[in-house]
Formats: structure tokens, C-alpha cells, sequence
């Protein structure tokens, strides 16, 4: 998620677990501990699919927040001694720690819990940055600033709403995964790689990626759509045009479960994340190759290539189909009426 809603949930965090020793300086130190583990963004790990690959890498690890948080309690306790028990400082610093990776779970980017071991956690059920579960959070922090004796409540009462909030976003996706795989019953999608991610800042309406070879299928599906059916459009995946894949593409591969486009624009060979963004706008697209005057591929450091900014003018159509005005798909084809030239799927 992003910086601000770390720096509140570890705000709030911080009030509840502090209880009636709650203050200012606390949600301070609470909002500033939620953001220690977004750090390892300053750490370069030598090209951008490296560092794409590994954030969210040890620095979100269960295994080194609990011990790391033990050594803040412990530093802290020498250095100012504080009205906490040393038990009670371990717990805060800990709480503030580990909720922030924990959040970051539930987004699509990957998050290695488990750091060392290669096992990445992606729930995919809400945006990386979402009003609804942040400005709950922001209000009861402001508010608590002036009633300072009720701050701890507050801050609960904030971390409740974020938090149920955050429920049901994973009950949007269950439901919408059910829909998905009723719609896909009986096509040759049917059992393909899906994924399924919200649009950005909100759990209403979802997108829905489905690889099919050197193809992929996109479409957008809304909570507010009356028919259940989702228009999909299909669109070049590509094929790695090299006999070897270097080391850097493999990683890029494995990160993303194999949700990748590849694509030959001018002179290069390019590499796409598919399940970040939403339509043309892929944020994540890296130069792997470039080929020579002779027509030969030569290797390259890979590239973070510039991203497309997304048009205000596609903005107000977004927000029609998320009330589930599905004319907006009038230019897609539905997998179950494609005509035979379309990948012949039936």
C-alpha cells in the first residue's frame, strides 16, 4: 500500500496497543515505524527488474520484523527508558511492524512473508492505494488529536472500519472469481491461468486477465453489472523470440506466474508485467534485448521502459463502467459470440 496509509495504520496500530498511555508522540513513532519497512526501496539491487522483484523482500519478512522488533525495544529501552514495560514496547513496535507487510499481502504486487523462503503472498482483493480503507484511518487520528483522552477508542474504532473494509474486499473477489468461472464454464478458457485484480481505488469494479498461449484475454467486471456475462477483448501476449532466456526474464516470469506480454517494438525485445495497471497502461515494461544493424540480438541490462499516463478523458468512462454501464464494452467481443478468426476459442 502506499506510504500514507502505512504511516496511519501504523499510527492507529500504535494508540490501540499503547491504550491509555496514548499521546501525539506516540502515534509519531507508531506512523514512522509503519513506514520502516517500505525502506528497502533505497536499497539498489543493480537493474529495475531486480529491484521490482525484490521489495517487498526481506524487509516485509515475519522472520526478521519479530527479531528486528525485539532490538528496537531493546535500543530504545537503553537509550530513553519509557512508561512501557519492556514487553509492552516490544509488542507496539512489533504490532506497528508486522501489520504493514501484512496489509500489503492483500494487494497484487507479491509480498514474501516468509523471506527466506521463496514463497510470495498476493491476495489481490484491493488496490495499492484505496480512499475507502485510508480516510477512516485519518479521520480518527486527526479527531484524536483533540480528544486525546479518547484517542486509544478512536484509533479502534478507525482500525475496525479499515479492517472490515478490508474483509470485504476479499469477499468482492470471491464473488467475483465465482463469476468469472461461471463465465468462463463451457469455453476453451475454461481451466486457463486467471487473474483477477481491482481497478484502482476501489473494490466495485474488477479486472480480469486470462492467458491463452500467445494470447491473452482482458476484460472488466462490475459488482453493479446487471448481467453477469463479461465482455472480453484478446490481445498479442507474444513469445520470447530467443532461444535463451536470461537469468533476469526467469525472475521477472516467476514473479508474476508467468503474466507477462512479450513484444518487439522497434529495435527491442520488451517484457511486460500484465497484472499491474489496466489496459495499455502497464507500468512495468523492460528492454531485455536490442537487435543490431546486422538483425542480431544482443542482451541487454534490462530497461524500465517509460510509462504510459493514463488520459483524464478515459476517466469519467471508468467511472460508468464501475456503475455498471456495460455499453462501455461496446467495443469488446465476448468470448461465447467471438466470430471463428478470433483465436477460433470454440
Amino acid at each position: 500500500m502506499d506510504s500514507v496509509t502505512q504511516a496511519a495504520l501504523g499510527a492507529a496500530v500504535a494508540a490501540v496497543v499503547a491504550g491509555k498511555k496514548s499521546s501525539p508522540k506516540i502515534l509519531l513513532a507508531g506512523a514512522a515505524l509503519g513506514t520502516i519497512p517500505d525502506l528497502d526501496v533505497l536499497i539498489g539491487y543493480g537493474d529495475p527488474v531486480s529491484d521490482m522483484v525484490k521489495h517487498r523482500g526481506f524487509s516485509h519478512s515475519l522472520f526478521i520484523m519479530l527479531p528486528f522488533s525485539w532490538l528496537l525495544a531493546q535500543a530504545w529501552q537503553q537509550w530513553r527508558p519509557s512508561r512501557f514495560s519492556f514487553t509492552q514496547l516490544w509488542l507496539l513496535i512489533a504490532a506497528c511492524l508486522i501489520t504493514h507487510p501484512l496489509l500489503d499481502a492483500f494487494t497484487s504486487y507479491g509480498t514474501q512473508l516468509l523471506w527466506p523462503f521463496d514463497i510470495s503472498f498476493a491476495v489481490s482483493s484491493i488496490f495499492i492505494i484505496d480512499p475507502l480503507y485510508t480516510i477512516p484511518l485519518l479521520v480518527v487520528i486527526f479527531a484524536s488529536l483533540f480528544w486525546r483522552e479518547k484517542m486509544a477508542k478512536l484509533c479502534g474504532i478507525g482500525l475496525a472500519i479499515s479492517t472490515v473494509y478490508l474483509a470485504w474486499s476479499v469477499i468482492a473477489l470471491q464473488l467475483i472469481e465465482s463469476r468469472v468461472e461461471g463465465d468462463l464454464a463451457g469455453t476453451a478458457l475454461e481451466n486457463k491461468p486467471v487473474f483477477i485484480a481491482p481497478t484502482p481505488v476501489n473494490t466495485v469494479l474488477w479486472r480480469v486477465v486470462v492467458l491463452d498461449g500467445d494470447t491473452y484475454w482482458e476484460g472488466l467486471t462490475s459488482l453493479l453489472d446487471k448481467d453477469n456475462t463479461i465482455d472480453f477483448i484478446a490481445k498479442p501476449r507474444g513469445e520470447w523470440l530467443l532461444n535463451e532466456k536470461p537469468k533476469r526474464l526467469l525472475m521477472l516470469e516467476k514473479f508474476s506466474d508467468q503474466f507477462v506480454r512479450y513484444q518487439q517494438i522497434d529495435d527491442k525485445l520488451i517484457v511486460t508485467d500484465l497484472r499491474l495497471g489496466m489496459a495499455e497502461y502497464l507500468p512495468f515494461s523492460f528492454a531485455f534485448a536490442q537487435e543490431s544493424n546486422n538483425d542480431e540480438w544482443k542482451m541487454l541490462s534490462p530497461e524500465k521502459m517509460e510509462e504510459k499516463r493514463v488520459r483524464p478523458k478515459h476517466l469519467p468512462a471508468l467511472w460508468l463502467r464501475l456503475l455498471g454501464n456495460q455499453n462501455i464494452n461496446a467495443n469488446l467481443c465476448h468470448i461465447k459470440e467471438c466470430p471463428d478468426d478470433l483465436n477460433s476459442l470454440l
